[in-house]
């Protein structure tokens, strides 16, 4: 009878595994679903960490344009570091590469991506496509 009852909770290995598989796959899911959703609410989109320089720098550029930008500050949000995760992702990279810009619905990458549009004079034209700056 005892042995009957100790098979009855034993949990399959792979019926296991696949669970958790498809819950961190939901999760991921939802995750990309929410920054999606937060980039289509403003034309210019800084996801940051509001203790990073180069996030502070990367707002400082904007703010001298003129641009209105929407800062989403991960380390403030209870779901941050997933997010992170999802941009991570998104930018194809293993390591953290705060802070992660969309204009116009579209990813346009880190500090280092921008700063090459800026210098070679593409981020205006950009901004001007996305209705983020009226020059």
């Amino acid at each position: 009878m005892n042995q009957e009852k100790l098979m009855h909770y034993q949990v399959d290995p792979w019926n296991y595994y696949m669970m958790r598989v498809r819950r961190r796959r939901m999760e991921e899911e939802d995750e990309m679903e929410r920054v999606m959703r937060i980039v289509s609410e403003s034309a210019v989109v800084i996801f940051s960490s509001s203790s990073c320089c180069m996030c502070h720098a990367m707002k400082s550029l904007f703010c001298g344009m003129g641009v209105n930008t929407m800062v989403h500050e991960l380390d403030q949000d209870s779901k941050g570091k997933q997010m992170e995760k999802t941009l991570m992702r998104l930018l194809a990279t293993n390591s953290t590469t705060l802070p992660v810009v969309f204009i116009g619905g579209k990813l346009v990458g880190s500090m280092d991506t921008l700063l090459a549009f800026h210098v070679n004079g593409s981020l205006v034209p950009l901004l001007k496509q996305a209705g983020a700056l009226w020059l």
